[in-house]
């Protein structure tokens, strides 16, 4: 398999994988898979997943996901008390309540899935909006149901609904926009970083597009049309022409040839690898899909995950885990539970605060998620995570964790975590290494652990996803 991403012949890339006994299916990648698709996996979970197949794994994530209720008495709970206190802040414990706690069985009478969290983290970074500037927690949470409810399927639903949400109105100044002076914020946008991306629009477009979003407004924390301040004007847009409102602006730029290609190339980035950029040979299939499927979502992330591709040496261990990924992907592959204000004050601390992403292209992610600060404030994370008063394993501590997954003498539990908890393993001298620490650590045995993982943690390779 050439490592040249550009080498890679995109019928094999994104045909089902079938194990082989070159490469077999084990534990370690369906550890690679969960972290993919979700925030990881414990080992009784992995155990569970080496008994199907790939593929077969695959569609049961993508269908459990679309089957979830996406309501849940304790979540729905959680979030009514975070509701109360008026501060989109403590919205991020509720969310990565969710991320924690989904579980990858259980279809109709799951209230979410993690493959669900992933793909509503994904586009929440993707129409990324900030509770900053729009400052009202309902509208935040409102949003996020939304893109929850649409995550898997289709895009073109999702692009209208998200057009005429309260939050990103208000967030990209749509409540301004009226037929004498055209604000041109969100045409700019809906084009650039949601559907087309540059090069496929005009200057004249945008400002278009803009006179169709005129009178556009948010009353009581809901969309209102304002007849009064809409343009009723022809305007023309990518070519077409005519009395278009806001919808059917959104429709014209739903119609064009790069929307497609254009969201195929984000989703193989977001599942795949970070860099290089996918080449157009492997972006068409699943753009091809993508058009096929009417703009759902669903069939491109489940062809994703079933891929050649994704379980290939060109993916595995090609992408840096964002902070949410570090901080929930540690507490789930070690069956873990925190203060999860807590936990979301750590991961603002180092890059992302959910509700909260630094400007309208959400975050960068890839390589800009590590440098000589955060790499540091990683560290410090999971350790903190590890030694908190609050943090327990399985009901309890790291011994009788490791006890229940049957690993005692320290050469195991190295190995155990090394195929736990990172994508790329450790070679013999770093194991010998941390065989040491374990050995040599002070304290209690769970104290000795923690020690062991806070060491890990310092390696760069154990932020690899």
């Amino acid at each position: 398999m050439p490592q040249d991403i550009g080498a890679i012949d995109p019928n094999w890339a994104w045909s089902t994988f079938k194990p082989s006994t070159e490469q077999p299916w084990n534990r370690r990648l369906a550890a690679h898979l969960c972290r993919r698709a979700g925030f990881g996996a414990t080992s009784r979970e992995l155990n569970d997943l080496v008994k199907q197949s790939p593929a077969e794994i695959a569609h049961a994530f993508v269908e459990n996901a679309k089957q979830a209720s996406q309501r849940d008495p304790e979540t729905d709970s959680l979030a009514t008390a975070m509701l109360a206190t008026g501060n989109s802040q403590n919205l991020a414990a509720w969310w990565l309540h969710r991320m924690l706690n989904s579980p990858w069985s259980g279809g109709e009478a799951a209230s979410t899935s993690p493959l669900l969290e992933k793909l509503t983290l994904f586009w929440h970074g993707h129409f990324a909006t900030g509770a900053e500037k729009v400052d009202d927690a309902e509208m935040m949470f409102t949003q996020n149901q939304l893109l929850r409810h649409h995550a898997l399927g289709n895009f073109g639903a999702m692009t209208q609904e998200i057009s005429r949400d309260p939050a990103m109105l208000i967030y990209l100044d749509s409540t301004t926009n009226r037929k004498a002076h055209p604000n041109e914020n969100y045409a700019r946008e809906v084009m650039e970083l949601f559907c087309l991306g540059e090069g496929n629009y005009t200057e004249g477009d945008i400002q278009e597009l803009a006179r169709c979003f005129s009178g556009w407004e948010v009353r009581r924390k809901k969309f209102r049309f304002n007849k009064y301040q809409h343009d009723t004007g022809v305007k023309t847009i990518l070519g077409k022409s005519g009395k278009f409102g806001g919808e059917e602006g959104v429709n014209v730029v739903l119609n064009q040839k790069a929307l497609p290609r254009f969201i195929a190339r984000k989703l193989i980035r977001f599942f795949v690898f970070d860099e290089p950029a996918a080449p157009e040979q492997l972006v068409e299939p699943l753009a091809r899909l993508l058009r096929q499927s009417e703009l759902r979502i669903g069939p491109v992330v489940e062809r994703i995950l079933a891929s050649n591709l994704f379980y290939s040496q060109s993916t595995v261990g090609r992408k840096v885990r964002s902070p949410v990924e570090l901080g929930i992907g540690l507490l789930r592959c070690l069956h873990g539970s925190t203060n999860l204000e807590l936990v979301a004050r750590g991961l603002e601390e180092i890059g992302q605060a959910v509700f909260y992403p630094p400007n309208v292209k959400g975050w960068d992610g890839g390589r800009t998620w590590i440098n000589t600060s955060t790499l540091l404030g990683r560290s410090n994370l999971i350790g903190q995570l590890l030694r908190h008063e609050t943090t327990r394993f399985a009901g309890n501590n790291l011994e009788m964790l490791a006890q229940q997954n049957g690993v005692s003498a320290s050469d195991k539990l190295v190995a155990w975590l090394d195929e736990q908890l990172l994508a790329v393993p450790f070679d013999g001298t770093a194991r010998a290494g941390l065989i040491d620490v374990v050995e040599t650590a002070t304290g209690n045995k769970s104290q000795r652990i923690a020690e062991l993982i806070h060491t890990m943690s310092t390696v760069p390779q154990f932020h690899l996803a």
